[in-house]
């Protein structure tokens, strides 16, 4: 996807259904790596490229444990969860797959923290007590 551009309808509804399939294919646990053995995801957002040659896929640990191993061996299964998902799915070409780490909960958390800090506090105390009430004086 191009910088500044949105992905298209047809990106965006191929990403929902490759996530769907992944997911359903992970919760299985047909997967032989050692590393991914025991391991529970879960598929977050797949971002798929315009000319739907490539996929990412975006995945995060249930438990929040995170072990950096996991990329590379689910990057070394994608051939195996390529077939497994092709099942049925209309596409000249199957995307290909690579893995990635979804951050955006540790950023959600980060942000949260920061909003709840003593200082972001003070100032929020400190403010205007008007700000956010309506014209009757109720907030």
């Amino acid at each position: 996807m191009a910088k500044g551009r949105s992905p298209s309808v047809r990106q965006l509804r191929v990403g929902e259904e490759l996530r769907h399939r992944l997911a359903a294919v992970l919760e299985r646990g047909t997967l032989r790596d050692p590393v991914l053995q025991g391991q529970s995801f879960t598929v977050t957002e797949v971002r798929c490229s315009p000319d739907l040659r490539s996929a990412t896929v975006f995945v995060v640990p249930l438990g929040g444990v995170w072990d950096e191993g996991v990329l590379k061996a689910l990057d070394r299964a994608a051939p195996f969860l390529r077939g497994e998902i092709s099942q049925d799915f209309h596409l000249k070409y199957l995307p290909r797959l690579s893995f990635a780490r979804d951050t955006s909960y540790d950023e959600a958390d980060r942000i949260d923290r920061i909003l709840r800090s003593p200082e972001v506090a003070r100032d929020l105390d400190s403010a205007d007590p008007a700000i956010g009430e309506d014209d009757d004086g109720t907030a």
